[in-house]
């Protein structure tokens, strides 16, 4: 039986991405190398996002290459897609694999026949990514991806609740909806049956039976519609109340180079609307700092909005200048040093909005994705709460891969420790 290897780098849809095409490798007749073995294939998906995800995907390929000199190296990711002629010269390449929509061909040429419309299963976690939606079309001065996926593409409906309704079968607790730009979801299927839109598609998988909760990724504050607020408040058992809300900066001059579609204040504002709708929902977001020409101002502009909404993470980003894209060739690039101060003074608040959010949770009932034991700490789990919360609780292995109610009891570090029941 041939052996095969696979590594991804990037994004949730990319892990999607690599999962179906594992799966259907599998189904064709190929099986997992065991580590130190030698694969007869080996399938990388690649990143190229940041240069440094560029240098990354070469790296795990030429290493592939001298670990498994006899294997046929198959590339494909967004990498492969931008710069196919430069991956193709790589060691050990024989296939680069351009364009997403010819993965059922790719699994063909390896003697699958039934191609599969999704997956069944998510590896062995306990939380199972699934990809909706693919393309972008924002062009925002700053992004390389709308170069490498500009085409949108929706999911049927009707696959995404088959493939959902496979996971949870297979054990999968929490589905993770994720997308190139998951609140585009239906854009191209406007001429479907109403339920084409996002609102629609999570209110479909809310409906579905099994044990199981579900999540969105990444979102545009404005995407997040009153349809979608509704949909989500309706289900409050079932959805989890987090969202992860794209700010990348609290300037509204900065906001403008970047060629963002919303304003702090309208940012601001929807933000304030889901705390209305919603019960003390989770915002998590991503902010760039250094972005060519920002000021001492726009720099407190930020600092000051993320104070205001009060997320409960952030993930702070040092603007890097990316080949093909609008803000590499921008005027007033700022030196490392001053970019490097502004993420540590930002990381900063978001370290204490993090923590002021997790002690306003302290008292309250929760429900935690049980992943692991704690190493070291007989009796001890780990897991997740459903508003994106690491949580410690006692219990038994028993409850690993299951959702278990708790209560949440006092704040230790980056953790909540929980009283089961």
């Amino acid at each position: 039986m041939p052996t095969l290897k696979t590594v991804t780098l990037g994004c949730k849809v990319n892990q999607y991405e690599t999962e179906y095409v594992r799966q259907g490798l599998v189904r064709a007749g190929y099986r997992e190398a065991v580590d130190g073995e030698e694969a007869d294939l080996c399938v990388v998906n690649t990143c190229t996002v940041t240069i440094e995800g560029d240098r990354k995907s070469r790296q795990a390929i030429r290493q592939l290459s001298r670990q498994n000199p006899h294997a046929e190296i198959v590339v494909m990711g967004c990498y492969a897609t931008r710069a196919a002629e430069e991956v193709a010269q790589l060691p050990g390449v024989a296939q680069v694999v351009t364009d997403k929509a010819r993965l059922p061909d790719l699994l063909a040429r390896f003697g699958l026949t039934d191609v599969p419309s999704g997956i069944s299963t998510f590896g062995s976690r306990h939380r199972a990514y699934v990809k909706v939606q693919d393309g972008c079309r924002m062009q925002c001065a700053y992004c390389i991806i709308p170069t490498v996926r500009p085409e949108l593409v929706s999911r049927p409906a009707d696959d995404v609740l088959a493939e959902i309704g496979r996971l949870v079968e297979s054990g999968h607790r929490e589905i993770v909806l994720t997308g190139i730009h998951l609140g585009h979801y239906g854009v191209d299927r406007a001429s479907d049956d109403g339920h084409a839109n996002l609102a629609g598609l999570v209110r479909k998988i809310a409906a579905l039976e099994g044990e199981f909760r579900l999540r969105l990724s990444s979102l545009e504050a404005a995407e997040v519609t009153p349809d979608l607020l509704a949909a989500l408040a309706d289900r409050p058992d079932r959805i989890c109340p987090h969202l992860h809300l794209s700010m990348q900066s609290g300037s509204d001059a900065v906001l403008r180079r970047m060629r963002r579609r919303t304003t702090a204040g309208q940012f601001v504002e929807h933000c304030r609307q889901i705390g209305r709708v919603l019960d003390r929902p989770a915002l998590t977001t991503d902010v760039i700092v250094g972005f060519p020409g920002e000021t001492d101002a726009d720099f407190a502009d930020t600092c000051r909005v993320t104070e205001e909404v009060g997320f409960s993470k952030i993930h702070v980003f040092r603007f890097s200048r990316r080949p093909g894209t609008a803000a590499a060739e921008m005027p007033d690039q700022l030196p490392g040093k001053l970019k490097q101060e502004r993420a540590a003074h930002l990381a900063e608040i978001g370290q204490r909005l993090r923590a002021s959010f997790f002690e306003s949770l302290c008292g309250d009932r929760i429900q935690v994705l049980v992943e692991s034991a704690v190493v070291g700490r007989p009796g001890y789990l780990w897991g997740t709460s459903g508003r994106y919360v690491p949580a410690e609780l006692l219990g038994t292995t028993g409850q690993i891969g299951r959702l278990v109610e708790a209560v949440a009891l006092r704040l230790a570090g980056d953790r909540l420790v929980c009283e089961a029941g």
